[in-house]
């Protein structure tokens, strides 16, 4: 792993700031909030949070020339701590080209097939996690900044909808812990909010990093529901619904969760 001074707030990651965001019992919290102190504490300094492994791989990705225009992401965007502070905050966002949302992954394969001629990445294997990771960090301790209005108010209102919406065999939406029993006990696990500023995280139950589109397939398992394939329209208006329900809580990429 390769380490580099990215100033105080970096080394010890974000935690004192989700709490000054959070000091208000009214506001949503971070999924930080509702761990316990020692995943905490694996979170806030970076040189034993596990996520950042996949950033120094996004690090390495970022200025590897691939396809058949012989080409990396350093070639147009240059040095990313200074054209990617505050991208991230804006994903997913309406795509004029495919007339839908996108997220952050899935522009990063638009890039890949469209400018580096390139094959596109594969979703939750370490390559793709690692860019978005990579890029992420650049926007650390950043609000969200997603746009719901114009063309991209429809699939927020869709992804609006499929968090109230009950589904699978337990009947369940995703209010219904996340809203309604947020700070309850669920087995050994606490319900969190449900605010999705850390993803990709690091699971200590997956024992790697995985994408926000892998945690809500998780979800619609565990409530006996068909879960959809990452990248799926569906999970992407989700997505855009839940960067603008977290409200001003910064992102926090690499997150540590339970």
């Amino acid at each position: 792993m390769k380490f580099k001074f990215l100033g105080a707030a970096a080394v010890l990651g974000v935690g004192s700031m989700l709490f000054a965001f959070t000091a208000n019992a009214k506001e949503l919290k971070s999924g930080y909030y509702f761990s316990i102190p020692e995943t905490q504490a694996m979170q806030d300094d970076d040189f034993t949070n596990p996520g950042m492994l996949w950033t120094d791989i996004g690090e390495s990705e970022w200025s590897k020339v691939d396809g058949a225009a012989k080409k990396s992401c350093a070639s147009c965007h240059g040095n990313a701590a200074e054209t990617m502070k505050g991208v991230a905050t804006k994903y997913p966002m309406y795509d004029p080209d495919r007339k839908k949302l996108i997220n952050l992954e899935q522009r990063i394969n638009k890039d890949r097939t469209q400018y580096m001629k390139a094959k596109a990445l594969k979703w939750d294997k370490d390559r793709l996690l690692g860019l978005t990771l990579y890029v992420k960090l650049q926007s650390r301790g950043m609000p969200m900044n997603v746009k719901i209005d114009g063309p991209a108010k429809p699939f927020y209102e869709k992804g609006k909808k499929f968090y109230n919406t009950r589904r699978g065999l337990l009947d369940m939406a995703c209010k219904n812990c996340h809203v309604d029993n947020a700070g309850k006990m669920i087995r050994a696990n606490k319900l969190s909010d449900g605010v999705s500023t850390g993803f990709p995280a690091y699971r200590l139950k997956w024992q790697k990093v995985g994408s926000l589109h892998r945690r809500f397939r998780g979800c619609n398992k565990q409530v006996r529901a068909q879960p959809y394939k990452q990248g799926a329209d569906e999970y992407v208006n989700l997505e855009l619904f839940l960067a603008k329900r977290g409200g001003s809580i910064p992102l926090e990429a690499p997150a540590v969760r339970m």
